[in-house]
């Protein structure tokens, strides 16, 4: 089982590893271990966030998010995306952006780092919206009893998750984005409105997808209790359930995408502390990206999410907060090693408290049979 998850990973680690070792020695070598690490502890929250969205879907599409997905997250986020940020906000042309990516590492960095206040305002909303929608529904399962109580409570105000994000990215662009360092320099920039449009975007597009994908799987829960009632008739038609599915699947592989992106800004910003070789970064984060969906599946294939009840909540509260701190970075320094204890830290002691509950409930269970057999005078 283990093996059959995490193969591929351990094959392109061994792969990776060998290359960046022929073309840029021992010390590109150490630095691809170091941005694998790196990009893992900063991405366990992502896994266990994406698998309870990938358990919803069927085998196919649990491929998919492996190759398709790997592809994207590897090329797309963690090489292509650089690059495109590059080329707007310096107003280059495609080639000369990447022209620079290649050949002026000093101005990469400077440029994409000068870009952060848009990225960190972006990836920062959208992920503040998963956690708010999380932590305002109300569910059976409570991690922070009388805390969540409260929360559900207030969820039942309409809309409230975007009113509390519009607020926060309000009260952010009006303080921490009118005086942005200015990197390499002295001095201080206003990125109010750019933060603004960055942030707004963002939760628009939380919203479109998110929606899609849940109007889809709203579609397709329908379809199948039709499907339970009249199963006869349903099989003699050929059925449309596999349409449903194939649809709802769709959007939430787009939904995983976009969380995986999100996901990945602080991870691509804080690898230019350790780099500012483009290819040494796509390596060293591809292959982290690469443990963290196999890790992912494995976490679906084993059900870890129902036996450990608490690590969703653990995760979406690292979720909430690296969004704080994202939406802090625009002006301030924070360490990722920070950034990637917080999250472990909370998904540990969400792991640590699901294990003394399944530990009281098989007590109490114990207890209840041996009354049982007393009261049968067995």
């Amino acid at each position: 089982m283990l093996l059959k998850t995490f193969g591929w990973s351990f094959a392109i680690t061994a792969a990776g590893f060998a290359l960046a070792g022929v073309l840029w020695g021992w010390k590109g070598l150490a630095l691809v271990a170091i941005l694998s690490v790196l990009e893992i502890s900063l991405s366990f929250d992502n896994a266990v966030i994406n698998a309870g969205i990938l358990r919803k879907m069927n085998a196919f599409w649990q491929k998919m998010f492996l190759t398709l997905g790997i592809l994207i997250a590897v090329f797309g986020m963690r090489l292509v995306f650089p690059v495109v940020i590059v080329a707007i906000t310096a107003k280059l042309g495609p080639i000369e952006a990447v022209d620079v990516a290649i050949n002026d590492h000093h101005r990469y960095e400077q440029l994409v780092t000068s870009a952060h206040p848009a990225i960190a305002a972006f990836g920062g909303m959208f992920l503040l919206m998963i956690f708010l929608d999380f932590v305002f529904e109300d569910r059976d399962i409570r991690w922070l009893g009388p805390v969540e109580r409260f929360l559900a409570k207030l969820g039942k105000v309409e809309g409230l998750s975007v009113i509390v994000s519009l607020v926060v990215l309000i009260i952010v662009a009006t303080t921490v984005a009118t005086s942005v360092p200015v990197h390499g320099g002295d001095g201080t920039i206003d990125k109010a409105a750019t933060v603004l449009l960055a942030g707004v975007g963002g939760l628009v597009t939380y919203l479109v997808v998110g929606g899609i994908s849940g109007f889809f799987e709203d579609r397709l829960e329908e379809d199948e209790d039709e499907a339970e009632e009249s199963a006869p008739a349903e099989k003699k038609s050929g059925g449309s359930v596999v349409g449903l599915a194939g649809k709802a699947a769709f959007f939430m592989f787009l939904y995983l995408e976009v969380i995986d992106a999100s996901f990945s800004f602080d991870g691509v910003i804080g690898a230019f502390a350790i780099t500012n070789d483009i290819f040494v970064m796509a390596l060293g984060l591809g292959i982290g990206a690469m443990y963290i969906r196999s890790l992912t599946v494995f976490l679906v294939r084993k059900g870890t999410l129902d036996d450990y009840v608490y690590l969703e909540h653990g995760a979406h509260y690292a979720i909430g907060t690296l969004a704080l701190i994202l939406l802090a970075t625009i002006k301030y320094d924070v360490p990722e090693v920070v950034t990637g204890l917080i999250g472990v830290a909370l998904i540990g002691l969400s792991f640590w408290s699901s294990v003394a509950r399944n530990r009281k409930e098989t007590a109490a269970g114990d207890g209840d049979g041996s009354r049982q057999e007393v009261a049968s005078g067995v």
